[in-house]
């Protein structure tokens, strides 16, 4: 049956509706209703058959959402049904016509956020810092307490997060050491002192680079695999299991991953020096006609102190790298979306700490006269 309406334009407007008000008329109806404008003040659906969403929605659009609302409760012939679906429509289509008023920033939200921002940071430091102490504490009670050593975990972790990462390290500090020297060639050639390119890659890679590429590298290598490892074992329900047991996770989790990387860091800046400096060297030979003998009399000039500089800070960042990916690893949630994000924030983190403690050295050799 074909859906029809019928206006009364009386003293007391009145819609009239017959037929099927149904989605096999919706395209019908759509097309006689939308040039009409109409001011009713009633409704009759007696003579109305069938109604469903579609017919609803068509209703909304011809008399809208508020004045449908008004009339539905009223009308003549309505089930309480079909006035509740007339209702429902009519509230989710006002719902989709209110648009979001256009956001007005002000200085107080600002500052709101910021201040939001500076107070979870401070949060954040809190909790490192209680970490930390905890770890601190927990090394100090098994160092007295040889039995509790646990070499085979130590030897596992310094296979995975050191051998493993060898070659990935000796390549990028390669190329970096390459492109330094092709910098270097390139500006310095103009004032006809293209040798000093050589003291340039050694400077470099022995106080800065080696060891601030080294740990970058392990910091998105690493700490992300300690926060998904120690993540998937507290989704799993392993370290309630080691509570069960009476056995302290710090000492089982953290203390074998945190020594593995006190260990392998600094042999690892040791390679990224020497690789950067090999490709500062290919490039010095083939580029500049400085030859392998000449390349090394040069950097064995360079005080042993740089050397030594550069090779202390990498202690500090794997202590920061393994802490960092561990806390976040035992802040995961009961989901596999939590390790993702959790694995992301300690990535994020542990490179932010780890330029940011490679600057306050900067600083303090600098003012050391180092």
């Amino acid at each position: 049956m074909t859906a029809q309406f019928t206006l009364d334009s009386g003293a007391s407007p009145c819609l009239f509706l017959q037929g099927d008000w149904t989605l096999p008329n919706y395209d019908n109806l759509t097309r006689t209703t939308a040039s009409v404008q109409t001011q009713v003040v009633s409704l009759d659906a007696s003579q109305l058959t069938a109604l469903d969403t579609a017919g609803a929605t068509v209703l909304v659009r011809l008399l809208g959402a508020e004045k449908l609302g008004e009339l539905t409760p009223t009308a003549t012939g309505l089930s309480e049904e079909r006035k509740a679906l007339l209702l429902t429509v009519a509230r989710a289509m006002a719902a989709q016509e209110e648009e979001p008023a256009d956001p007005v920033w002000r200085l107080g939200d600002g500052l709101a956020t910021l201040g939001k921002n500076v107070h979870e940071a401070w949060q954040l430091t809190l909790e490192f810092l209680s970490f930390l102490g905890l770890t601190l504490v927990t090394l100090i009670r098994v160092l007295f307490t040889p039995h509790r050593w646990r070499f085979t975990a130590l030897i596992a972790q310094m296979h995975q997060t050191g051998l493993n990462a060898v070659p990935i390290v000796v390549l990028l500090n390669f190329l970096v050491g390459a492109v330094v020297a092709f910098l270097g060639a390139t500006v310095l050639s103009d004032f006809g002192a293209s040798i000093y390119t050589v003291d340039l890659v050694g400077y470099a890679f022995m106080r800065e680079m080696g060891a601030l590429l080294a740990a970058i590298l392990l910091a998105g290598r690493t700490a992300s695999a300690f926060t998904a490892q120690i993540g998937s074992m507290k989704i799993n329900e392993e370290l309630d299991a080691l509570k069960v047991l009476g056995l302290d996770a710090i000492e089982l989790l953290v203390l074998p991953r945190m020594i593995a990387l006190l260990i392998i860091l600094p042999l690892l800046t040791f390679l990224a020096i020497i690789a950067g400096m090999v490709g500062g060297a290919v490039v010095a030979v083939t580029t500049l006609d400085i030859s392998v003998v000449r390349f090394i009399g040069i950097v064995q000039e360079i005080p042993l102190k740089h050397l030594l500089l550069g090779m202390s800070k990498a202690p500090f960042f794997a202590v920061m790298i393994a802490l960092i990916g561990c806390l976040e690893g035992f802040k995961v949630g009961g989901s596999a979306q939590s390790v993702g994000e959790h694995t992301t924030s300690s990535v994020v983190q542990s490179i932010f700490v780890v330029i940011l403690l490679d600057a306050v050295f900067a600083l303090f050799f600098m003012e050391m006269g180092w």
